[in-house]
């Protein structure tokens, strides 16, 4: 960028006036963004370091070029590779719609056989990490068990640190596809005080997640077909949603060369949040707060004088109804028909209406979000609330990474590296202990 006009259409540019020094500069826009390098060339003396741009917590600042997941906040708009999320959620499988992130394009059925076989079989994990599990507390958290186990398979494959290799790649995508399931079972039956169950080849890649949380004495673990789909549209759901704090973790690890069970640990570390992956279960504990519709006015009261959290409610990026909401919204009575009603659900129903009805609410764009009704879909399949957020990582898996492979085959991409605004003191002295 110089003061000369840069080869840009007109009505493609962006002039921008610094009034320190009176110098006017032409800025190339390519697709509505500006690249934040070209302000470097404004300055007040040539050894001033340049202009940047301050944006904390990323709110309006791009780091990639990506063509995994559009979102709209403003429309309520969700899509993976262009599908919107409403007719995935209807018509694919949590597989097919893995596939569909890593590759790009819906695949046809042999490549679809071929993508679930392989899956299929390499759901084991090595015995080690049994043991490893083993040594956790009886009562650790889930989800800190899967950020550890995660993190240790890549002591087991030492391959994985191949990253040029698209095949050594596939193969690392493949195994820890395969084995989140195993790992969160495991998590959850050492919690539980219960023996380990091996993967089961001849279920569905939800069936089989089932089989290992639940099997208890019989021979063959059927699971129920309406719980089986409504854990597979669940993980469809959250399978990728754009840059958020858990995948921005995953390309700022991965940016730097480390293995993808590394990279992958790290987010699951971010989604260990409460502000990020245990947001359904805030809700749950904030609708078993309320207790009773009647008291829902009263806790909506409170809500806006800033005394409690609206939990399940607005969204950093959807202005707009979550489309994911509504889909869970259908998928929760369908669950609720089979295994009974959970009794918070007249509870949700009734904030929800009041706080779409609400001004204050209104005005705000707080509309529900995917976690509203996930917590109280879950919770009725007898899971606790400690594994909401491994349930979470489970069907993120494929999100993470496809943006991590994404991130890596980016001729534009370096190791993450943000800057910073420096307001601590100028060059100082030392001065002795005895002078203090």
């Amino acid at each position: 960028m110089t003061q000369e006009s840069s080869p840009a259409p007109d009505n493609q540019t962006l002039t921008i006036t610094d009034n320190r020094t009176g110098k006017t500069y032409e800025v190339p826009i390519t697709h509505d963004t500006i690249r934040a390098m070209d302000l470097r060339a404004i300055k007040v003396k040539d050894t001033d370091f340049g202009l940047m741009t301050y944006d904390p917590a990323f709110m309006n600042t791009a780091s990639t070029r990506s063509r995994i997941t559009y979102i709209s906040g403003s429309q309520g708009i969700l899509r993976y590779r262009g599908y919107p999320i409403e007719q995935l959620a209807e018509h694919s499988s949590f597989l097919e719609t893995a596939s569909l992130l890593l590759d790009g394009e819906l695949p046809k059925r042999g490549a679809l056989d071929s993508f679930t076989h392989q899956i299929t079989n390499h759901t084991m994990v090595h015995e080690n990490i049994r043991e490893f599990i083993d040594a956790f507390r009886y009562d650790a958290h889930p989800m800190g068990i899967l950020t550890s186990t995660v993190a240790a398979l890549s002591t087991f494959y030492p391959d994985a640190k191949d990253l040029d290799d698209p095949a050594v790649r596939r193969l690392q995508i493949l195994r820890i596809i395969a084995k989140m399931p195993t790992l969160a079972a495991y998590a959850y039956r050492h919690r539980r005080g219960l023996p380990y169950v091996y993967p089961d080849n001849d279920l569905s890649y939800s069936g089989n997640f089932l089989n290992m949380l639940f099997k208890m004495t019989e021979v063959k673990y059927q699971p129920n077909p309406i719980i089986e789909k409504a854990l597979d549209v669940l993980f469809i759901l959250h399978a990728d949603h754009e840059q958020n704090c858990s995948t921005t973790a995953m390309r700022g690890v991965g940016s730097s060369g480390v293995d993808p069970y590394s990279a992958l640990a790290a987010s699951c570390a971010a989604l260990y949040g409460p502000l990020h992956g245990g947001a359904n279960e805030a809700v749950v504990r904030m609708l078993t707060e309320i207790g009773s519709v009647k008291n829902i006015a009263s806790y909506v009261e409170r809500a806006k004088a800033g005394e409690v959290r609206l939990m399940g409610f607005g969204h950093r990026v959807y202005k707009n109804y979550d489309p994911r909401a509504k889909v869970i919204k259908k998928l929760a009575y369908m669950v609720f028909d089979e295994v009974g009603k959970n009794p918070l659900v007249d509870i949700a129903v009734a904030l929800e209406k009041i706080a779409l009805e609400d001004e204050y609410f209104v005005s705000r764009k707080l509309y529900p979000n995917v976690d509203f009704y996930s917590g109280l879909i879950y919770q009725s399949m007898g899971l606790p609330m400690d594994l909401f957020p491994v349930l979470f990582a489970i069907g993120r898996t494929p999100g993470w990474l496809a943006q991590w492979e994404e991130m890596l085959t980016d001729p534009e991409q370096k190791i993450a590296r943000p800057r910073q605004i420096y307001l601590g003191e100028d060059k100082r002295d030392f001065v002795p202990m005895v002078d203090r």
